[in-house]
């Protein structure tokens, strides 16, 4: 029988030998957590290599993601569908394996890593879900919902901010299925972090609320075991299991060094290694007794057939139950889903006074938040100015554990990434409220949400210098085009009640990011047929037109809609032919097809204005090299909001001039 020890060298030999075949890559960290690998997956680990997507799998994230190899080796190992050829392509163009795990349920990759310390957030996230959803549809004898979330991390993740914002959170919340191990060596890319990190980690976690495993020796298989079994036995706490391990094990020359970090061994290294690790196998080579000790495929097809016994018992028992649960894991909307989006519009249809789009926002969801308990909100410390607790929405705390809203506290990264996690986990298409400015702070967890192509909804109200007197700190100018440029990003900006509706709809449906960036001022609710109201949807569309081919366009998006409209129809009373299109997103106009988006902005048209209170970079393609954007290009100004506006020329006469000198030039 194989040692716990040769089949962690197993991850060791396939790591280094991965690294130095790509001449690139971190192998110090496979070698050093290989010992911890074994022993979860091989012991504690709830997983079915046969069905990666196993609905009550426990979910693994491997936040120091530099350290992919240690992943990618242990599903090879265990029987997921990735080959030997896979592993020795690493790093190489169009391999399953790249340079950091990306986002592959069906390889069994539960997340997106690499951006240390978000995989840490990723895994509270998906913890939260977990509990929230046992919360919700387990019964007395029948928990259908019943997993761990497991996470290594690394010095970075814990040196990154948001490892603060996630873990801060999860020991309030109580996440006493979450374990996450620390790969405590000790080593960074720049070498010894003691020069930069001295951090106290385990009163620093206990301070958070979690149950620490303090000086787990990491390359002891029987310790690491006792660790996890304490962690286990923890139900009120996340816990934190620190792991003293030595970077590079096995390496003899450069274990516990830098070099063992971002570097290949180097084939001597390597042959030394292999002496040190008692290893004479040749490259990419595991013997058969050792891969049968680590398969997995028949204990996993084993675990999830007494669970499907579960859930078909729990179905007998309880059918309604079970068809919700299998919805909401199968990222179904309900079968009302058109009647629920149509009846959110016609209600929205009835406002017919000036209202700010984050006001029409909460009156939206009002209305499906009710209407889908998939619905899981939030926002960081800014629920009033976000308006996004709808009408009878449960707020989760430490003492409520069934709800479909969170109080994440001033955590703009935390939450986003957390909202990826529990997006990811299933179950929930979950949304989350800031200030569009502060959107900054959670730039990189957006990113992996594009990277992803995860559902989730980014709220982002206070859309430009017409928030007024918070002033240039609060005033977005550059986000709008900056999140417009993300691969994937859908981004609605609305003008209105109607077009706010239409993009919360297309938000629930989508199955990838979306960015609803509303306004804290009142904006005029605009007149349309019902083709223009259908049309919406399409992410421009002609608002206002004109008898026979225009003379100019005018494109406008959000909140200065309103201000071209008014212009608009002022240049048409003066007899001008004159267009205005509304654009709420860029992003769905441009996927229309080409006769479509000809229609709205024909090509012979070249006078062409686009209007927006924000960066003015992204507007030129629309307007082409004879036309003109009117934006801003600087930072805002502090003062009413309306009294801003006006003094950056947002204003329907100053538009009108716009247009009078488009038409003369």
């Amino acid at each position: 029988m194989s040692t716990r020890r040769e089949l962690a060298n197993a991850i060791r030999a396939l790591s280094m030998d991965a690294v130095q075949r790509a001449s690139s890559g971190h192998a110090g960290m496979p070698m050093g957590m290989a010992d911890i690998a074994q022993v979860l997956w091989s012991d504690f680990l709830r997983y079915n290599p046969g069905n990666p997507a196993w609905e009550d799998r426990d979910r693994f994230v491997l936040s120091n993601g530099h350290g992919c190899l240690l992943l990618y080796s242990v599903l090879y190992l265990t029987g997921y569908p990735l080959s030997i050829e896979d592993i020795q392509s690493f790093r190489q163009l169009g391999s399953r394996t790249p340079g950091h795990p990306e986002y592959d349920l069906p390889l069994g990759i539960e997340t997106t890593t690499g951006p240390l310390g978000q995989g840490i957030a990723n895994a509270v996230g998906m913890a939260l879900a977990e509990k929230l959803l046992a919360a919700e549809f387990n019964r007395d004898g029948f928990n259908i919902v019943d997993h761990y979330t497991y996470c290594f991390c690394g010095d970075g993740c814990l040196m990154e901010g948001v490892s603060h914002e996630a873990c801060s959170l999860a020991g309030t919340l109580g996440l006493g299925k979450l374990i996450i191990f620390y790969d405590d060596n000790g080593i960074s890319i720049d070498g010894k972090v003691g020069g930069w990190f001295r951090d106290d980690t385990p009163t620093r976690f206990a301070g958070y609320g979690w149950h620490v495993v303090p000086d787990v020796e990491g390359l002891d298989g029987e310790a690491v075991a006792r660790a996890i079994t304490a962690a286990r036995a923890e139900k009120q706490r996340p816990s934190l299991i620190c792991c003293k391990t030595i970077i590079g094990y096995g390496a003899p020359d450069k274990q516990g060094t830098k070099e063992a970090h971002s570097d290949p061994l180097g084939v001597q290294e390597v042959a030394e290694a292999r002496k040190f690790l008692n290893w004479p196998h040749p490259p990419f080579v595991v013997p058969d007794e050792i891969r049968a000790a680590w398969d997995r495929r028949q204990q996993g097809a084993k675990l999830e057939g007494a669970w499907r016994d579960l859930l078909a018992r729990y179905a007998a028992a309880f059918p309604d139950a079970a068809l919700e649960f299998q919805r909401r894991v199968r990222g179904e909307l309900p079968a009302d889903w058109r009647d629920i989006a149509a009846r959110t519009l016609q209600e929205l249809l009835k406002q017919s006074a000036p209202q700010a789009t984050r006001a029409s926002s909460l009156a939206a969801l009002n209305i499906m938040g009710a209407a889908l308990p998939e619905i899981f909100g939030g926002s960081a410390d800014l629920t009033t100015s976000n308006s996004t607790l709808f009408k009878g929405a449960v707020t989760v705390t430490p003492d409520k554990e069934v709800g479909d809203y969170l109080h994440y506290g001033v955590r703009e990264f935390g939450m986003t990434a957390m909202m990826n996690g529990i997006a990811l986990h299933g179950g929930f298409i979950p949304y989350g409220g800031t200030f569009l400015t502060f959107s900054d702070y959670a730039r990189n967890a957006v990113r992996l949400a594009c990277l992803m192509n995860v559902r989730v909804i980014l709220v982002y109200s206070h859309d430009s210098i017409g928030l007024g007197e918070d002033g240039p700190t609060h005033q977005p100018i550059e986000q709008l085009s900056s999140l417009r440029a993300m691969p994937h990003m859908n981004l609605w900006r609305p003008c209105d009640a109607a077009e706010t509706a239409v993009a919360w709809a297309l938000a629930i449906e989508r199955h990838g990011p979306t960015a609803l960036v509303l306004t804290r001022q009142a904006v005029p609710q605009q007149t349309r047929t019902a083709e223009q109201l259908a049309n919406i949807r399409r992410g421009g569309y002609v608002l206002i037109d004109c008898k026979d081919t225009p003379e100019a366009l005018v494109i406008a998006a959000g909140s200065e809609v309103g201000i071209a409209a008014q212009a608009v129809n002022t240049m048409k009373a003066a007899g001008r032919r004159v267009r205005l299109v509304s654009m709420p997103s860029t992003e769905a106009f441009d996927a229309e097809e080409a006769a479509y988006r000809e229609r709205v902005l024909p090509r012979a048209v070249t006078r062409r204005l686009a209007v927006e209170a924000g960066a003015t970079q992204c507007w030129w393609r629309y307007v082409g090299s004879g036309g003109r954007v009117f934006g801003i290009d600087r930072f805002g100004a502090s003062g009413k909001g309306a009294e801003v506006f006006a003094h950056f020329g947002f204003t329907a006469d100053n538009i009108v001039q716009q247009i009078r000198g488009l038409l003369e030039d």
